[in-house]
């Protein structure tokens, strides 16, 4: 049996990862609620992010920089894309939209590898995230308890656009119903461009903020694509508060299976998101009919 320290320091991680991962599908639910695209260009603009994270701290030795070059990368590559090709594919089967966003995430992946090369880079820990807190019932690294309070504030800006604004409002009227958002007279177009953009620059501030306690490789973003599916299932298609429980879960899952078999961390997720499926389809705090 694990001790209490390992335990806990397993909920920690498991902290880390799901408050990441609820950045990523936050974005990710958004995109698919609001415009009806399934990107699997997603994880590919969170390598983006990463990559540009890393060549200016390289440049400029500061992290925060880096965070906001790698948001802003993301999201005017995601701008460029949803204006030259995405768009035109709003309307078309999903079968369109899964081929083309990860026919763009393939380009994009090895426009990567071949700028950086296929070999792992490390981001060094910020000075100001060097060392370790002492919990009295575990230590634990610092860096990782600042994502918890980085990526938690990135959450609340997002709920704060997306709830206490006049773009949130036609945002999540266009999730429940884009149609009457068009006879309201609402800018849906505009929307659907500023929601991309949101998407992808969420993703790019993740991998940013993932860096450090990673290898940065060209493939990294399909792993992570995969698990942030994963979370939009569990919390339900289109709920940003879904999105934030959904990545708590699916964190919790992936470091403690691993505290007894990390073989099966996946494996245990992908039998949660099963269950959900079965018994609660519209995810835990999805709208039943969404999809």
């Amino acid at each position: 049996m694990p001790t209490l320290g390992l335990f806990m320091s397993q909920v920690f991680n498991g902290l880390a990862v799901g408050v990441l991962l609820s950045l990523i599908a936050a974005g990710l639910t958004i995109i698919y609620g609001t415009l009806g695209v399934i990107n699997f260009a997603h994880g590919a603009l969170l390598v983006v992010g990463a990559y540009v994270g890393f060549s200016i701290y390289g440049a400029t030795t500061s992290f925060v920089l880096a965070i906001i070059g790698g948001a802003v990368a993301s999201l005017l590559v995601g701008l460029i894309l949803e204006r030259t090709l995405i768009k035109r594919f709003y309307q078309r089967p999903h079968e369109d939209q899964i081929l083309v966003t990860f026919g763009i995430s393939i380009v994009l992946v090895e426009i990567i590898r071949g700028i950086y090369g296929g070999v792992g880079q490390r981001v060094p820990v910020p000075s100001w995230g060097e060392g370790v807190v002492n919990m009295n019932f575990t230590i634990y690294p610092l860096y990782r308890i600042e994502i918890l309070l980085i990526a938690a504030a990135a959450l609340a800006v997002f709920w704060v656009l997306l709830y206490r604004t006049r773009l949130g409002l036609i945002i999540r009227a266009g999730i429940e119903d884009q149609l009457m958002a068009r006879l309201l007279g609402f800018n849906i177009q505009r929307a659907f461009l500023v929601v991309f953009g949101l998407g992808a620059a969420a993703a790019g501030f993740a991998g940013v903020i993932y860096a450090p306690i990673v290898s940065i490789v060209p493939d990294m973003g399909f792993r992570v694509l995969i698990q942030s599916f994963v979370v939009v299932v569990l919390g339900g298609v289109g709920s940003f508060p879904g999105a934030i429980l959904g990545g708590l879960i699916a964190g919790q899952i992936l470091s403690l299976t691993s505290l007894f078999d990390p073989v099966y961390s996946d494996v245990m997720l992908f039998a949660a998101m099963a269950l959900i499926l079965i018994f609660k389809p519209q995810g835990l705090m999805g709208v039943e009919g969404r999809a």
